[in-house]
């Protein structure tokens, strides 16, 4: 990737966050006005322990050139271990993206309490920081490019989401 291509590359990043300490330290960097980067879309969770990998790979397929969760720190989650399970999943979820070619570091978690209003922003500067470096979604760039991908080669209807009779 050119330096210049590199410096005019705005990433899009998604991250999910549990209504209790990662919507928390969200809130709280607005309320002392912290600055973090604009380019991150918040996905609010009842928890972390939710978060499903097919949530992160879609994250990825929908576009998202990184993806991070915020979870409460570990052993003080609010239901008992469900930021541990969203870890585990986290971790399955890096595999795989590793597995297609898409890179495991483009997804990370990071555990705060809701009063780490900084870590919270520094986690969005960390992110956004570590995917410009890597570029763009390499699923993104296979379409800009007109490659085309086993969904664009099939026929069927794009809407249809079930399983069709043999």
């Amino acid at each position: 990737m050119t330096l210049q291509r590199t410096l005019s590359f705005e990433p899009e990043i998604t991250a999910f966050y549990c209504i209790y300490c990662g919507y928390m330290a969200a809130d709280t960097a607005g309320a002392l006005e912290i600055q973090y980067p604009a380019n991150v879309k918040f996905v609010r969770m009842p928890c972390t322990g939710k978060t499903d990998v097919r949530y992160l790979l879609e994250a990825f397929e929908q576009g998202a050139d990184g993806v991070y969760i915020v979870a409460c720190p570990i052993g003080n989650c609010h239901h008992v271990r469900g930021n541990e399970r969203g870890w585990e999943r986290l971790k399955r979820a890096k595999k795989i993206l590793d597995d297609i070619g898409v890179g495991g570091e483009r997804l990370d978690i990071f555990f705060m309490s809701g009063s780490q209003a900084l870590a919270f922003a520094n986690a969005a500067r960390t992110m956004t920081e570590r995917i410009r470096e890597l570029g763009p979604n390499p699923l993104k760039t296979n379409a800009e490019f007109g490659t085309r991908t086993v969904e664009q080669e099939t026929d069927e209807d794009e809407r249809f989401r079930g399983r069709r009779a043999a």
